[in-house]
């Protein structure tokens, strides 16, 4: 069988290599646009930073290397410019010379991946002005921070790249700004948990502005200043991380089905040309919990697909499940992840959403390095079925992230997976594991036995005319009575056993405990605020 794959970097050559596993007698060719096949696209903010410092270890494969490893022909610097399905061949030309050659195939993969988008404003030719797609955009960028010279930068997008970018600018040296025309930062997070983000990170010197767009990059032949729809920002370089867009134009007229610009596979990796497979940047997969089209830009989005792709050539007839959006993202002493729907995706996708905000151990409390986490759960309120994880934190997030994957995966309900036998030893978790435990607080919650008031919520007001008790372990909100739930064995004195009181605490567990101790003794109005003092801003 003769394969053709338009692309070399992660879809690609991971087919390519799979189909020569599954059968030596298969022919298969990459045909790639760049000089490089198979890089570290995700390393490069941390070449930026110097955490990764040799350049050769952005490159995962040469071509020379990859071909003797897997069998496959290799072509690069060619790229592919005309796909004719009737005559099942590909026209593509030498970019170096231009010449032109047609290639034939039994059948074709397309994995030209995407490409950075370039804003329609002046500006973005200048000096200094970067793009971060490339092992040679990051190569450029760190040569010239390393020069010495560049004091402010202004990053554009404050999506996964441009934060990662801000970040390692940062350890440089180098005062980074971070602008996004969003309301928040990092798409898949819901507007609670992305301020409290921002904040962070403001904390950290990087000052991010969101809601603002750039108009223009001016200055004498390098960048001087960047110029939004609020205020202009003096900068010695920009780097643009505003989203990419698929390389597909030159397949318009070739009769794929396309959505915006994506290739629509189905969940055999297959397009509607016979023949014809899509996988990576440039084509869409599916959403695991709705079943709707989803654009998942990710390299392991990419290898996974590229891996069911090949097995499915070969006649193996598997399906891919989809995905969930999962995310992960290191920060400045800070790391994030999410994974499934946020809570306003929930309710737009016809779910009763509930959730709930915990903040939690992230190891045993008494272990040297231990810190906290910070998780939104939401779940079906009616079935109980898990749909979104968020997380925040300084330790292993992704532990926690990669649990809620497993679970909406498997399709499990909040049933499913409780009690579940977690490891446990005090470097690494808590006796209940704090997905475990935020888990049961949800249960609770929705049982009725928890009673609160969310951090949205707050914020917009749901606590006016209750009366504030500081449950802290010490008095800690100025203004607010104190209580220490310990001594509480009967009615408190000055509370009113019908009175609207909101109970807060330093993270949530104490306010909830004495909630339960006021229960019994008879109060019937009380409220515990998610996340407590450690999330929310109380005055009195």
């Amino acid at each position: 069988m003769k394969v053709l794959v338009l692309g070399g970097v992660a879809a690609g050559t991971k087919v390519a290599a799979k189909l020569m596993r599954e059968d030596r007698n298969n022919e298969v060719i990459v045909l790639n646009k760049g000089k490089n096949i198979s890089y570290a696209g995700c390393g490069l903010p941390y070449y930026v930073g110097h955490v990764i410092e040799d350049k050769e270890q952005l490159i995962v494969n040469t071509p020379e290397k990859y071909s003797k490893l897997t069998g496959v022909k290799v072509l690069t610097e060619t790229e592919a410019t005309k796909v004719d399905p009737q005559a099942k061949t590909v026209t593509a030309i030498d970019v170096n010379t231009g010449a032109e050659t047609i290639y034939d195939y039994d059948k074709l993969v397309i994995s030209v991946g995407a490409s950075p988008i370039k804003p329609p404003i002046e500006g973005c030719d200048l000096e200094n002005v970067f793009f971060m797609r490339t092992p040679d955009d990051a190569i450029r960028l760190r040569e010239l921070v390393d020069g010495g010279n560049i004091k402010r930068a202004v990053v554009v997008g404050a999506g996964y790249i441009g934060l990662e970018i801000a970040e390692n600018l940062k350890v440089q040296g180098v005062r980074p700004f971070v602008l996004d025309m969003a309301t928040h930062v990092l798409p898949g997070f819901d507007a609670e948990m992305s301020e409290y983000i921002e904040n962070k990170l403001m904390e950290a010197g990087i000052p991010v502005v969101t809601g603002v767009a750039v108009t223009g990059i001016e200055g004498a032949g390098k960048v001087e200043k960047v110029l939004t729809s609020k205020k202009p920002y003096k900068a010695d370089l920009v780097v643009l991380s505003a989203g990419i867009r698929p390389n597909t134009a030159f397949l318009e007229d070739c009769g794929l089905e396309m959505l915006k610009g994506t290739i629509v596979t189905n969940e055999f990796g297959e397009t509607n040309l016979p023949d014809v497979y899509a996988a990576g940047d440039c084509a869409m997969v599916k959403h695991a919990l709705t079943g709707k089209a989803a654009w998942s830009p990710m390299g392991s989005t990419a290898n996974i697909a590229g891996r069911v792709i090949a097995q499915n050539m070969m006649g193996a007839g598997l399906q891919y499940r989809g995905v969930l959006g999962t995310a992960v993202c290191k920060l400045p002493e800070l790391n994030v992840g999410r994974t499934g729907l946020t809570e306003e995706q929930a309710k737009a996708e016809g779910f009763d959403p509930i959730s709930v905000i915990t903040v939690v151990d992230d190891k045993a409390h008494y272990y040297p390095d231990a810190s906290t986490f910070i998780i939104k759960m939401i779940a079906d309120k009616t079935t109980e079925k898990l749909l979104g994880v968020q997380v925040i934190g300084s330790g292993a997030i992704d532990k926690v992230i990669d649990i809620a994957v497993t679970g909406m995966m498997c399709k499990a309900t909040l049933a499913d997976l409780a009690d579940m036998d977690l490891a446990y030893a005090p470097p690494f978790s808590t006796a209940i594991h704090p997905f475990e435990h935020t888990l049961n607080v949800l249960r609770n919650k929705i049982r009725g036995t928890f009673e609160t008031i969310t951090p949205v919520e707050f914020a917009n007001g749901a606590a006016e005319g209750y009366k504030v008790i500081d449950a802290c372990l010490q008095p800690s909100i100025e203004g607010a009575p104190y209580v220490d739930l310990t001594t509480v064995e009967g009615v408190i004195d000055g509370f009113a056993l019908d009175e609207h009181i909101l109970l807060v605490c330093n993270k949530g567990k104490r306010a909830y405990l004495l909630q339960n101790r006021m229960k019994y003794y008879g109060y019937t109005n009380t409220k515990v605020l998610e996340g407590g003092i450690a999330f929310n801003d109380v005055e009195v």
